[in-house]
């Protein structure tokens, strides 16, 4: 039998395409585990996707369910290979074709009748009726093309529409028009958004997965890796700002700077990593297209060998005020 969940937990996962699989390994690790109880999940692009699948999982099977839910998600997408034909990923001289193209022609010119592969392997797998089921707060984040605005979907917004959204990269799909709004990936405004957790009422402790490189050694010469180099700049920086707006709270509360009545506008949340970033970095943007099954599941095994290594050990600061995050020291000092 399966140990009993103890103590509570937020997740905040990170898009970054097929890179996703990753995360996948996270979360079916965690839920093997079953040490603690997962009651709210914000999420982006892929990161959207891993938490639609584990919450339709979860709510109609437990943690078991949510493993089998997310391993049916990435056999879908890997037998879809839609991102991975369109874009060449396994070939790189096609690869750069495509992506010199986007410059020049938009997905309103190349996909004029706005086929989204995404969005039959999604609805073929996620039972959306089992995710509002599962008891799991869900914060999925878009980015409003109009007013630049990150919209976070939560509740009954949370649907198909909304985690096509969530993935819509611009140069690939057309903008996914919900209610009126027309929306992008939530990379660009939140990847993952972290203030629905703060305003929310969503456990204190918050496991953060990254999967795009915050630091990087060497200075890129290359066109290709230039353009990488700022890809990852530009969807890590809505992250970085969240974090450094937490941990300057957190030192005005550790330091007693707020008093009555701000006070009750506040609280601390203590950030978990597993830094898929790290493990990455040597994965370059054509792989986040790669699809073929292998790929997948490496990074599957890669992701869950990281989470065990978390629950051995630094899951320890779980309900206390440590971690193996020094939000000060990483961003708020140069």
């Amino acid at each position: 039998m399966a140990k009993p969940a103890q103590k509570p937990l937020s997740l905040a996962l990170q898009g970054g395409g097929a890179h996703g699989a990753y995360t996948w390994g996270v979360l079916d690790r965690l839920a093997e585990e079953n040490r603690f109880d997962i009651q709210a999940i914000t999420a982006t692009s892929a990161g959207a996707m891993n938490a639609v699948a584990f919450a339709s999982g979860y709510g109609s099977g437990g943690v078991d369910g949510a493993r089998k839910a997310l391993e049916a998600l990435w056999q879908a997408v890997s037998h879809s290979g839609g991102l991975a034909r369109a874009y060449g990923a396994l070939n790189p001289a096609a690869f750069a074709y495509a992506s010199a193209l986007q410059n020049w022609v938009s997905p309103y010119d190349l996909n004029p009748l706005n086929v989204n592969p995404l969005r039959d392997t999604v609805d073929g797998v996620i039972d959306f009726e089992a995710v509002h089921a599962s008891g799991l707060q869900l914060f999925l984040s878009a980015t409003d093309v109009q007013t630049g605005h990150v919209k976070v979907f939560s509740g009954d917004e949370v649907t198909l529409d909304a985690v096509l959204a969530s993935a819509c990269l611009p140069q690939t799909f057309q903008a996914v028009e919900i209610n009126g709004h027309a929306y992008w990936d939530g990379g660009y405004m939140g990847n993952p958004s972290l203030f629905p957790l703060i305003y929310g009422d969503a456990p204190n402790d918050v496991l953060l997965v990254t999967l795009n490189p915050i630091g990087r050694p060497g200075v890129p010469k290359r066109a290709g890796e230039i353009q990488e180099r700022v890809n990852e700049i530009s969807f890590n920086a809505a992250l970085i700002g969240e974090l450094r707006a937490i941990a300057f709270v957190q030192r005005l509360l550790d330091e007693g700077m707020l008093k009555e009545p701000m006070l009750k506008k506040y609280r601390r949340l203590n950030v978990h990593a597993i830094r898929g970033g790290v493990d990455l970095v040597n994965e370059g943007l054509r792989t986040k297209f790669d699809t073929s099954w292998n790929f997948l599941t490496g990074l599957r095994d890669k992701g869950r060998e990281a989470a065990g290594k978390w629950l051995a050990g630094d899951a320890s600061h779980v309900g206390t005020k440590e971690s193996n995050v020094d939000l000060r020291k990483e961003f708020l000092q140069s």
